[in-house]
Order: structure tokens, then sequence, then C-alpha cells
């Protein structure tokens, strides 16, 4: 474990508060990081709620206001697990503070936001002040394999991209209207929530940038009902339920995405394909450990070769368990910790960046337009390069 400290506040203690609470002790317990993550604040608006979650977690003090969390002298990084609607307030002042930021994806709910949210990250970088956004399956091994393997030129020049995430959580048409399903707390619906996970990952595994899009864009229950004690009124649900659009590839690549919400069957079916000149990968999350490479110059034994990526020379797995003993949903968040930890010691900038983000942002917008115009094509406005 490094000898330096470095203290850590988290703002959110729901689902990915969670999540992100349990990567900081991981990373300290297993990954030893440069620099030893010291749980020092969970924020949350509900103090019972809070207290409870930082109990468990091992936080060592609470606040009920964000900004208390990054006036704190003791607090050096601030872990932003909002809703979107927030992001773009809390990042751009914990940074003026000097405080290193990681922020959940998407970076923001508009592109307006995540263009000054960048702006802010890149004046603090001037300052040694460090920022990545939380597009946290970037640290599945098995995707960052494939993107050693795209690298390395396994498959060729790339050709096809295919990449659908699948879940089924809002099948039920009385399931309760949540801040994920209005546009002012979201931004958008399966499109930011599920969607920006498929587009960064894309654009990372393959090195190229989506340049193009035409996109389609359903609201398949247009109502539900308001939480309790409201429950008998409904409200307006003002987000897509379901995205599907072609993509085109700086490099010549054809791209085809689906994000639903609405897939009966589906939990959390992430999957990704790419087809090149020389062969083939494919990835599904519901088989997180397992990468499917396809070599197409070994001639007529070819065919897809299932890898188990958990041995100790695969990507991040040196600090686990030994071959063949699985990891789960929440190593990601682990590995996420442990970088950033690692390139605020090293002073190099972490991956991805808030200007990935804004890349993301931007094709989101694209499609948002395109579906918005009954499909047209729409070119995705170019900001820096993809990580």
């Amino acid at each position: 474990m490094g000898e330096a400290t470095i203290g850590i506040g988290v703002i959110g203690y729901a689902f990915m508060g969670r999540a992100h609470s349990q990567g900081w002790r991981s990373a300290r317990s297993f990954l030893r990081p440069a620099l030893e993550p010291e749980l020092v604040a969970l924020a949350g608006r509900d103090a019972e709620a809070v207290a409870d979650v930082a109990r468990r977690f091992g936080w060592k003090d609470t606040e009920t206001d964000w900004r208390a969390l990054i006036e704190r002298d003791d607090v050096h990084l601030v872990d932003i697990c909002t809703p979107g609607d927030t992001h773009a307030e809390i990042a751009i002042a914990a940074l003026a503070a000097g405080k290193h930021v990681l922020c959940e994806k998407p970076l923001a709910n508009t592109l307006a936001e995540a263009e000054a949210m960048a702006a802010a990250a890149e004046r603090a970088r001037a300052n040694g002040v460090r920022s990545m956004v939380g597009f946290t399956y970037r640290r599945v091994p098995a995707i960052a394999l494939a993107r050693k393997l795209v690298a390395d030129g396994r498959i060729g020049e790339i050709r096809h991209v295919r990449a659908q995430y699948l879940q089924d959580w809002l099948t039920d048409p009385h399931a309760p209207l949540t801040w994920r399903l209005q546009v002012e707390r979201a931004g958008s619906g399966a499109l930011g929530d599920i969607g920006s996970h498929i587009i960064d990952l894309t654009q990372y595994v393959t090195g190229e940038r989506i340049v193009g899009v035409s996109a389609t864009a359903r609201t398949f229950v247009p109502e539900r009902p308001l939480p309790e004690p409201d429950g008998h009124r409904t409200g307006k649900v003002t987000v897509d339920d379901a995205v599907a659009f072609l993509a085109r590839f700086s490099g010549g690549a054809m791209g085809t995405f689906e994000a639903t919400r609405m897939a009966n069957g589906r939990k959390n079916a992430l999957r990704i394909e790419i087809n090149g000149s020389r062969g083939s990968l494919a990835f599904d999350l519901e088989e997180l450990n397992v990468l499917r490479f396809y070599d197409g110059t070994a001639g007529g034994e070819a065919g897809f070769t299932r890898i188990l990526v958990t041995e100790p020379e695969h990507p991040y797995l040196a600090g686990w368990w030994p071959p063949g003993h699985l990891l789960g949903y929440e190593h990601g968040f682990a590995h996420q910790a442990a970088d950033m930890l690692n390139a605020i010691a090293e002073g190099t900038d972490p991956e991805p960046s808030f200007a990935d983000g804004l890349a993301v942002q931007r094709v989101i917008g694209a499609v948002q337009a395109s579906a918005a115009r009954d499909s047209v094509w729409t070119p995705v406005e170019q900001s820096t390069q993809v990580a």
C-alpha cells in the first residue's frame, strides 16, 4: 500500500454512490495504488440514509450539502455520483476549488454543460488538477484485452461495429416514474443512461470516432404512476425508452447501435462485436470474464476462441484471484479508482477525460437531433481525440 494518502469525498449514496464506495475500498485493499485513498466523507441530502451508507462502507464522516464537502480541507478528490442535472455545477465548483474530480457518466445532461465541464477541466489541468469521467466498463479486463488486440492489429482493418445494451426493468407499464424518466433530471432515457456506455466502449476499443448517425427513438409508455404517496396519479415520461441508430466511424467502419430498457428477459446485456479484415471480437457483459476472438488467418480450422480473461498477465488481473476465479461487476469500480489514483500520483491525465466525455455527449446530441428529424443523417461535431 502506498505511503502517501489522498482524501476522497463521494457525493451521492444510492446505487452509484455505493458502487463507488466499494471501489475505493477494494482499490485500497487489493490493488495497491500509488496513493492510498482515505474515505473521508460521503454526502447526501437525507442525513439518516447517508449516515447508514457511510457506516456500512467505512466513511469517516458525512455531509448533507455537497458544497460543504468540497470546502473540506481533508477532501482532495471529489467523486460525483448524483443525477446528471447536478454534474456540471458540482464538477465545475470542485475543479475551481482545486479538487481532482471523478464524475459518473454521462458527463452532463446537455452539450452546453459538457462543453463547460471540459473547459473547466482543461483550466484545472494547467494547475495539476486531474479529472475523469466514469465509463467504468472500460475497466472490465475482457474489454481492456479487446482494446489491446485491436491496437496490436490482430483483427486488421475494422469494418463492422455492432453494439447493444438491453435491459428490461421498464417493461412493466406500472413501474413508477423516477428521475431517470424525466428529461430535466436525466437529459435522456436509454440513450444517455446505457447507450452512452456502448458509444464510449466502441470508440475506446476501436480507437476511432463516430462521425455521423441516423437514429430513431421511441417512448413506449408515455405516462407512469407517480411514486408513493402519489401513486394514484400519473406523470409524463419525457425521455426515450429505446433508441437505435446507424453510425459511421472515422476509419470507415459501419456501426449499428441499440439501447433499450424495454427488452423483456434481458437484465444487463451489453454486447459488442467488431469485425475486421483479419478477425473478429465479441463480448457480452453477462459473461463478463469471457472474450471471444476469431482469427481469420487460421485457415480451415478457424473458429471463435473462448478466452477466459482471468490470467495474471491479462489487464487488471494481477491484483486479484488465481486464474479461473471470476471477477464481477463491482471490480470495474476498483480498477477505475486505482487508475485515477495512479495517474494523479504520476502527474498524468487519467482516461477517459472530460474531453472524452464531451465526445460521447456530442454523439448523444447527434442521435437526438437525427431522431427528432425522421432519422436524417446527422454529422457528429468532432472534439479532441478519443483516448
